[in-house]
């Protein structure tokens, strides 16, 4: 890693402060850093601070008589490994995204030809305008990478998705993409993920609260290894990973033919929620409230996509994994669910430890017929790079216990 170059370009947001520990990270992994602060970016940082933890000259000026006399703009785009903007503000994306060139920070995310990897930053609401997604679908198209944002509380008092990715996850997304080390290249691996949305009528749905986050973050895990990554997802709010294939569904049995046209496989990754129950028959009109009191459902059970999937027989991939999402008694059905499924792992947590179901974190069990391994609590991306690690190793002839 000592020779690899990570060009930092500083966004002006209050997550700035954050970038000084991204460059203390990466130094420490001997990975060199240059860094371009922009004139808003100044506001939260100092050009001394980011100089004196990178070790390096920081950049600003796209007209500085001294730089650009040597062409500083090519020469920055070109001679870093990776460019990461982090925090990549709603403004900058949109500057990216059509191609504007206006200072130094754009100017040089034009003329650079390496791999970029965008840390958004930004206020809920604007995360969440129609104009921020279209630019963040230009950005996804064109390539760049993304690693966040995380739902949380912000400087401006709001809570929900928008804030920067913490240091640490960068980081690691950043090693995933100077790290040519690809153990899964060649490989094909479904991930589903998310819940799935049963009607019941044309405005109401039997779904559950799963938000997606450890389905994408391991999708987007096993492709920064080299996999060729499909991911069926129901109905969630996230950005498809870089180099993943996306297929968006709604209900259990469109999951399972989605999954059936993704084979064969070397592996797949059952993280999904998906609704054991549907009604029988989706009612053609608004079921009214009445005065004989709530209806009465007709239920029928969904198709088992975990148990259809780790079923013997010529199409079985290699390696199945399913996920379980328990409220008590973690490990035992865990170990039930092992038996009935026929997979090769379980990956059980507890949903009811705060910051897991929909948030940030989470703390998990890898249960195999050969053994057990209890994993502290820990991001996320964390376990799904670790979960990655793991799988490489299984598919290339290692021990999975």
């Amino acid at each position: 890693m000592g020779e690899k170059r990570v060009l930092l370009i500083v966004g002006g947001g209050i997550a700035a402060y954050k970038s000084l520990e991204l460059v203390r990270l990466l130094r420490k992994a001997q990975i060199a850093v240059r860094c371009i602060l922009t004139k808003a970016g100044e506001a939260f940082v100092t050009p001394l601070s980011l100089a004196a933890l990178s070790e390096d000259k920081v950049y600003q000026d796209l007209f500085s008589l001294t730089d650009e006399a040597e062409m500083g703009h090519i020469q920055l785009s070109r001679s870093a490994d990776l460019v990461v903007v982090a925090p990549a503000t709603a403004d900058l994306m949109a500057r990216a995204a059509q191609g504007l060139a206006n200072d130094l920070a754009t100017t040089t995310l034009l003329a650079t030809d390496k791999p970029v990897l965008m840390a958004p930053a930004m206020n809920v609401r604007m995360w969440n305008h129609p104009a921020t997604r279209r630019n963040l679908a230009t950005l996804i198209q064109d390539g760049i990478g993304l690693v966040g944002p995380d739902d949380g509380a912000m400087a401006c008092g709001e809570f929900g998705p928008g804030r920067m990715a913490e240091p640490q996850a960068i980081f690691e997304a950043i090693l995933a993409r100077l790290n040519p080390h690809r153990p899964l290249a060649g490989k094909r691996i479904l991930v589903t993920a998310g819940p799935t949305a049963e009607p019941i009528d044309p405005v109401r749905l039997l779904t559950n609260r799963s938000s997606g986050k450890q389905g994408f973050a391991i999708a987007a895990a096993l492709a920064d290894l080299g996999a060729d990554v499909t991911l069926v997802a129901g109905p969630v709010n996230l950005p498809t990973p870089l180099g993943v294939r996306r297929v968006d569904i709604e209900t259990a049995v469109q999951m399972q033919a989605a999954c059936q046209v993704a084979l064969p496989l070397d592996a797949a990754i059952c993280v999904a929620a998906v609704a054991d129950w549907r009604p029988a028959a989706e009612g053609l009109q608004k079921i009214k409230k009445g005065a004989g009191g709530p209806p009465s459902l007709d239920l029928v059970e969904n198709p088992d996509i975990l148990a259809g999937l780790a079923a013997t027989g010529p199409a079985r991939p290699s390696l199945v994994i399913g996920f379980a999402a328990e409220t008590q008694d973690v490990e035992a059905h865990g170990r039930a669910k092992l038996a009935k499924k026929g997979c090769d792992w379980i990956i059980a947590n507890d949903v009811t430890e705060p910051g897991v179901m929909g948030g940030e974190d989470n703390a998990v069990l890898i249960i195999t017929k050969d053994g057990l391994e209890r994993w502290d609590r820990a991001p996320k991306t964390r376990v799904a790079r670790l979960i990655a690690e793991k799988i490489a190793q299984n598919l290339n002839g290692k021990s999975a216990a």
